[in-house]
């Protein structure tokens, strides 16, 4: 075999490689050897197949199946032959080739660029660390018990406030309607939870009383030719129960799933502080990014380039992609840069995600979704694809890891307020660049949504029926 270089232009090399007849026909003559053993034609003795016959009936096929592993072996030796780090698939062009012919073919290649990593010392981020007042703590309790009444039975006609549990059975225009009938059904007087203004209509009922209510069915109600239409709901009254008052105790934690009321406060507290530490840290994460790419100037493997172009862009309209050009190629450079860099920061520290690290995520993930394991674990199954997605998300937290642990990481203690506002500042930028970009592209706008910080994670949701420990 012979290698040339035939140019070089940046990043990109082309190289003249040409495998010589002799090669091809031993190649040749060793696959017809193997398929004499194996081939079956009528008129002839299993294993005794001429060559000839073999070569005039599959000479073809063996030829196309011979050059494609020469072309695979070849492209390989050659880019090791000459140290060459391939940024994804190079391409080939055949020049000549054909039996009693050597093979030449070029192979263009674009190599990886050499990175000189700034040292840890030039990097600097902040690190938040949220203190958590015990009025929110207290708040967040009082929210808990509101959302976890009990209730005892009242000999009494119901209040605002009250729970009312009712049969019922609706038509509309005297006719029933799938959906319109009832077992059991709860509601507390004033939540509004049904529909609109139904649960004030029960104010005054006692146990075993029929109540006849007529209300409109919402405008989203599922079956088109009822919404908006006015639904009469001949209901009967099973019971009527008072809300008991919820004392904030030993006992009431215990139910929460707690081992005490200052165990609930710790988890509270604990739950408050994740979920401000997930939210801020995508901050320090952002300020780590735009130094690394500030850092580093290289020059980029031009094909790795039009392949995240094309992932960007290949479900947008050909006017939309041109009238982007410049500024989707601005985003590609940036993403395929950092990728490079951060992988190179890796390598050079010999970080690795192992198989175990993977299932170790996707453990984590199906017990922090209880009820829904099945579905997780499937989900990962059947698309190797996102089990590989895992793994680079799991390598760029390792990496960030890395840098947090070896730059100059400022830690400041603030308070909720002062993360509130740093929250919505950051949000604020990311807006408003998503404002100024709001004709882009699809991809360009979801690459700053993923920038910005959700602040409805910051809250302990309202409905929580049981805090409990990891």
């Amino acid at each position: 075999m012979k290698i040339e270089i035939q140019s070089t232009k940046g990043l990109t090399t082309v190289l003249s490689i040409t495998v010589g007849k002799k090669t091809i026909q031993e190649k040749l003559d060793k696959k017809f050897s193997e398929l004499q053993s194996e081939v079956s034609l009528k008129g002839f003795r299993p294993g005794k197949v001429p060559p000839s016959v073999i070569k005039n009936q599959f000479g073809k096929a063996i030829y196309g199946e011979v050059i494609d592993r020469l072309l695979q072996e070849t492209s390989t030796k050659a880019l090791e032959e000459k140290k060459i780090k391939a940024a994804g698939q190079p391409k080939i062009d055949l020049k000549t080739f054909g039996e009693g012919k050597d093979l030449n073919y070029t192979l263009e290649v674009d190599s990886l660029p050499v990175l000189n990593l700034a040292n840890f010392e030039k990097y600097n981020a902040s690190e938040y660390i949220v203190k958590t007042e015990s009025k929110l703590i207290d708040e967040k309790i009082q929210e808990i018990a509101k959302n976890n009444k009990t209730f005892s039975d009242k000999n009494d006609k119901s209040i605002k406030g009250n729970l009312v549990i009712f049969d019922y059975n609706a038509t509309v225009n005297g006719e029933k309607f799938e959906g319109g009938e009832g077992k059991n059904t709860r509601l507390v007087i004033g939540e509004d939870l049904f529909l609109k203004g139904f649960d004030e209509k029960l104010i005054g009922v006692k146990k075993n009383d029929k109540k006849s209510i007529e209300v409109f069915l919402p405008e989203n109600y599922p079956n088109k030719n009822l919404a908006n239409k006015k639904a009469k709901f001949e209901c009967v009254i099973t019971n009527v129960q008072t809300a008991n008052e919820t004392k904030i105790d030993d006992v009431f934690a215990k139910n929460m799933g707690a081992k005490d009321l200052n165990d609930l406060k710790s988890l509270i507290e604990k739950q408050i502080s994740a979920q401000y530490k997930q939210s801020l840290g995508s901050i320090t994460k952002k300020e780590i990014l735009d130094q690394i790419e500030k850092l580093h100037k290289t020059e980029l493997p031009k094909n790795l380039v039009e392949q995240e172009m094309h992932t960007m862009t290949h479900q947008l309209k050909k006017e939309d992609v041109e009238k982007h050009k410049v500024k989707n190629l601005k985003i590609a450079e940036s993403r395929i840069k950092l990728g490079l860099i951060l992988n190179e920061y890796g390598e050079k520290n010999n970080l690795k995600v192992s198989d175990e690290d993977v299932k170790a995520e996707i453990q984590k993930q199906i017990k922090g979704m209880p009820g829904q394991e099945k579905m997780v674990l499937d989900y990962y199954q059947k698309n190797p694809s996102a089990a590989q997605g895992l793994k680079g998300a799991l390598y760029e937290d390792k990496i960030l890891s890395l840098f947090k642990s070896k730059i100059k990481l400022t830690k400041k203690n603030i308070s909720i307020k002062d993360a509130e506002k740093i929250i919505s500042d950051f949000n604020k930028s990311s807006q408003d660049l998503l404002n100024h970009n709001q004709d882009h592209s699809h991809d360009e706008k979801k690459e700053i949504k993923e920038k910005k910080v959700s602040k409805t994670s910051l809250a302990v949701k309202k409905k929580t029926k049981k805090v409990s420990k990891k």
